[in-house]
């Protein structure tokens, strides 16, 4: 399929992109190219529009990535992911493109996209008679009567996505903001917390348009680089605590280590690694069947987390914080945003010194069977530990 669908989208965009992009943007034919470098073992790719003024064919899909060149045939159609179909991530792939051309950092694709999945499903709608919500248009639902732009332009998936990035942009600390009040800040819309359940989805349509894409927290003019200690990557991550994994996942020695340690110092914060629900935070420990006191050191003969939390994100990923020096600073039930203090570092519970022991668990299931290795899903969230 062509990236922009009518002929005379080029002409229409001139007055909604800045000169710089505009330049890139003018050709009426385009292709969509996914660049792609390494990043700590792992493939970061961006998206980027090259404008094809050789031939009227649709634009070609071309993967190139550490040294490899995959061109997809020109006539593919785009996969369809989840409920959506070729002509749907299509959409979302032009919205991803803008951002890139627009230098948005990865995260705000992952926004965009999410906002038209909730206000469109991906679909760039004309006017609909009744069923408009007043007169709401295009992929991100904007309304001509309240100055986002003409009809034809808010119809227009790229002049649509390059207003919604310029508003995001604006928005204080849109960054490190959680998906869905980043959305709202720039769409106000009547049911503010809808656009959170797209998040995960979202994250898999930029990764999977990108090769990857969404594994890092910024384009930058260096290119590919990935999240560092304190950034949220942009699929919402970032590292509990900053340290050496220590002991690793399940090792022979220690089959029945369902997380890894990481050598942090005593007092050391430790912070939610995305945003999500506090289910558990409480005192664990115990001393031959006895509840033992979580408030002093304890030893590798006491058994349980001592101060410890479980965090349920989105996605129903669980993570796990042990070993705090003190009683949590969340409780159960508190909402908290990635980022956000849980405790310090301590010893306590079964712990022969101070650390965090962190877990990671897929399916809500805390239990050992639904334990994963840390460090190969910090890896993929696009926040590696250590």
């Amino acid at each position: 399929m062509s990236i922009v669908s009518r002929e005379d989208s080029a002409e229409r965009v001139d007055d909604a992109v800045p000169p710089r992009a505009r330049k890139r943007l003018r050709p009426l034919m385009w292709t969509l190219t996914v660049i792609s470098v390494c990043c700590l073992g792992a493939v970061v790719s961006i998206v980027q529009l090259l404008s094809d003024q050789s031939n009227g064919e649709d634009g070609n899909v071309v993967l190139a990535g550490c040294g490899t060149n995959v061109t997809v045939d020109p006539n593919a159609e785009f996969p369809e992911i989840g409920p959506y179909d070729s002509e749907q991530i299509g959409n979302a792939a032009i919205i991803i493109a803008v951002g890139q051309d627009l230098e948005v950092p990865v995260r705000g694709w992952v926004i965009a996209v999410a906002t038209a999945m909730q206000e469109s499903g991906l679909t760039n709608h004309g006017h609909l008679g009744d069923a408009n919500d007043h007169d709401s248009l295009g992929l991100f639902q904007q309304r001509p009567s309240t100055g986002w732009g003409t009809p034809d332009q808010v119809t227009d998936p790229v002049y649509a996505s390059t207003k919604f990035y310029e508003k995001l942009v604006k928005v204080d600390d849109w960054e490190t903001l959680p998906l869905t009040v980043a959305a709202q800040s720039v769409q106000i819309s009547a049911f503010p917390d809808a656009y959170a359940k797209h998040e995960p989805l979202a994250t898999e349509i930029v990764n999977t348009l990108t090769g990857g894409g969404a594994n890092v927290s910024a384009v930058s003019t260096e290119l590919g680089t990935c999240a560092q200690p304190g950034e949220l990557s942009a699929a919402g991550w970032m590292i509990p605590v900053e340290g050496p994994v220590w002991s690793g996942f399940q090792t022979p020695e220690r089959p029945t280590h369902n997380g890894v340690d990481i050598g942090a110092p005593r007092g050391a914060t430790v912070v939610a690694a995305s945003s999500g629900t506090v289910i558990t935070s409480e005192c664990n420990a115990s001393l031959y069947g006895a509840p033992y006191s979580c408030d002093v050191d304890g030893s590798p003969e006491v058994a349980g987390c001592g101060w410890y939390v479980n965090i349920l994100h989105a996605g129903d990923y669980l993570t796990r914080y042990c070993h705090f020096g003190s009683a949590p600073l969340v409780k159960e039930g508190d909402v908290v945003q990635a980022g956000q203090i849980l405790g310090y570092v301590g010893s306590s519970g079964r712990s022969s010194g101070p650390h965090l022991h962190y877990e990671t668990h897929l399916n809500g299931d805390r239990s050992p069977a639904g334990a994963v290795d840390p460090v190969a899903f910090m890896q993929q969230m696009g926040a590696p530990l250590g």
